[in-house]
């Protein structure tokens, strides 16, 4: 490197410390910062939900004033019930006074609030950020290697890649990049995090298999995080392909076709043989360029972790998107509630980096915890107030977690409904068959409840899935099984983000409870505990005995004696109670997770090696 290239690294390094800096001293003022609340000039000032004593105080009248209004509109709450944004705006108009909401920056709330106006002159076009998602066998994984391996961006190592979540790729000389995230899931978990972070969504659809449940998964994720679609119809090689069929099936999702006067992309293609490759690329940058999509690179950085791990040798290791500004070697950062001194960047193809600029992926090393996929990034020059903001995030997050206990519950509906809050129960709605769940999605939208709509907003056949859960936790949706069981993943899923899972077999009782809930006539119910599941390894036939499941034990408790799910595909196919539980020749009162043991299943023989035998029990719901 020459004298003038090491002086002008070494300006920028100046340069990028002094704007964190003064970034830094703006957080540290703004963190200061308190705004007046209250009656002031007759305009009614808020920077929080209140309740009906703290509004009335702030307005310098009775509380039973408050409460009375909302009597006369058939509304029944005490002093202590919150009020939303839109109820303290509709009071204030109500009681003759303007209103404004401010926003104090607090360090819990800061990735969420802290907003600094660009100067115009220093927005740079950035590279889209573009996520591709489909039916599992409809090409995704093939299309997302094809865009790799033809477009390696000039200069970078040899094509030896690494999986970081997300990596760029060119194309006369524009950069684009796109997010591999392990599913739909993943997406919409970012999403319910707030971190937007995707400006385009490809939707790939096999020509010759047409609309699949994931399929209409992607649909819903897409359509939820409002962001321009292109569909890429795959395999138009393969016997028996039809693009017409597609773009017909898809129109009943709302997706139509620009030749069919929609305003969505087609592509038609085939990502094994690299057929439509360039037209898609070029359908990005088109629509990129459509939504004018620019960055800051002159200021310290901001973005969003993408994925997250530890690594045996380096500890804590995050892909980071960084969305505006530049992130640098040696940058203090504040990653959700982790921190840490940016120690290593590299690129997917294991490139050391010293800069990441905007909509440019990297992996980073130095954080004090791992992050979680969808958590938020700022730069600060201070590790004293990196670390404060952490520690408020992790107290954040925490409470947050022992809130979700009471997200969206059958027995919180009525209170809800009460509150004027609930104006739609949503359902997410997962079965056997096909027949099945039509016949039950009818009789849910028959449900007649007065000021209260039943909304399906998705089903499907076949096992609940971690999908559902985190459709239903940004949908704030209720899952309802019919004769479908979730596996010990999903349901630690859902107990995580307290979504609840319903289970049922009975169409009437289902439809009972739906309506008694929602009547507030919800009476105290029996329902299955799941105790443990084991997975059949192996399989012995005895003639007196029958057949033995040669079994390990992959969650909880397998009790002898338990009542029992077989479960195949996610799918029970057989309820009973186990017959005998041993490990090697001896009876066993328990086996646990990671033991192995014998089980026969009283009047069923018909077990396959990785059937699922689940333990329950019945217990009254308090």
């Amino acid at each position: 490197m020459t004298n003038k290239n090491k002086k002008k690294v070494s300006n920028n390094k100046q340069t990028n410390k002094s704007k964190s800096k003064a970034h830094t001293t703006i957080i540290k003022n703004k963190l200061k910062e308190t705004k007046e609340t209250g009656l002031i000039d007759g305009v009614f000032i808020f920077t929080e939900p209140l309740s009906i004593a703290e509004f009335a105080s702030k307005l310098g009248k009775e509380p039973a004033s408050i409460v009375k209004i909302f009597f006369t509109k058939g509304i029944m709450v005490n002093q202590t019930f919150t009020l939303s944004e839109e109820q303290m705006g509709e009071l204030c108009l109500e009681l003759g006074y303007d209103f404004k909401k401010e926003t104090n920056i607090t360090k819990e709330n800061i990735f969420e609030t802290l907003e600094e106006d660009d100067n115009p002159d220093d927005l740079k076009t950035k590279p889209p950020i573009v996520t591709i998602m489909g039916h599992v066998d409809h090409g995704k994984t093939t299309l997302l290697d094809s865009i790799r391996n033809a477009n390696v961006i000039e200069g970078e190592f040899g094509g030896i890649t690494q999986h970081i979540g997300a990596y760029q790729t060119s194309i006369n000389k524009n950069k684009i990049t796109f997010i591999d995230t392990p599913g739909h899931e993943a997406f919409t978990e970012m999403r319910a995090r707030g971190s937007e972070v995707t400006d385009i969504v490809i939707i790939v659809v096999a020509a010759d298999d047409g609309v699949m449940p994931q399929t209409e998964e992607a649909i819903d994720h897409a359509k939820a995080a409002d962001v321009p679609i292109i569909v890429f119809v795959n395999k138009i090689d393969k016997l028996g392909a039809d693009p017409s069929k597609v773009k017909m099936e898809l129109m009943k999702f709302g997706i139509v076709a620009e030749e069919y006067g929609g305003d969505t992309p087609f592509i038609e293609g085939s990502a094994k043989t690299k057929v439509g490759i360039d037209t898609l690329l070029e359908t990005i940058l088109l629509l990129a360029e459509l939504k004018d999509l620019k960055a800051n690179p002159n200021k310290y950085a901001k973005g969003t972790v993408i994925e997250a791990h530890i690594d045996k040798n380096r500890g804590p290791i995050a892909t980071v998107l960084v969305q505006n500004g530049t992130l640098n070697i040696k940058d203090i950062v504040i990653a959700g509630a982790t921190y840490g001194t940016v120690k290593d960047i590299e690129n997917e193809n294991k490139m050391k980096l010293k800069t990441v600029s905007p909509g440019q992926p990297a992996l980073i090393v130095g954080l004090n915890e791992v992050p979680r996929a969808g958590d938020k990034f700022i730069v600060v020059s201070e590790e004293r107030i990196a670390r404060d903001i952490a520690k408020a995030q992790y107290e954040k997050q925490a409470n947050e977690s022992r809130n979700k206990s009471t997200a969206f519950t059958l027995d919180s509906i009525k209170n809800q409904i009460e509150a004027g809050e609930l104006k739609s129960i949503n359902i997410i709605l997962k079965a056997d068959v096909q027949g099945t769940v039509e016949a039950v999605r009818n009789a849910m939208l028959k449900i007649n409840i007065e000021g209260v709509r039943i909304n399906v907003i998705r089903s499907t056949v076949g096992a609940i899935s971690i999908s559902d859960i985190t459709l239903a936790l940004a949908s704030n949706a209720i899952v309802y099984g019919f004769n479908v069981r979730p596996n010990a993943q999903v349901r630690q899923k859902a107990e995580e983000d307290g979504i609840e899972i319903r289970l049922h077999n009975i169409i009437y009782k289902l439809l009972e409870e739906i309506q008694e809930a929602a009547t507030g006539m919800l009476d105290p119910v029996y329902e299955e505990k799941p105790q443990g599941e084991a997975e059949v390894r192996q399989l012995f036939r005895h003639s007196q005995v029958g057949t033995i499941a040669g079994c390990r034990v992959v969650s909880g408790t397998i009790p002898r004696g338990s009542k029992v799910h077989i479960i195949r595909d996610g799918i029970v196919i057989y309820t009973g109670e186990m017959a005998s539980l041993r490990n090697n020749k001896d009876d066993i009162k328990e086996a646990r997770t990671g033991q192995e043991c014998g089980i026969t299943i009283k009047n069923f023989n018909d077990l396959k090696e990785n059937d699922i035998i689940e333990a329950y029990s019945i217990e009254e719901v308090k």
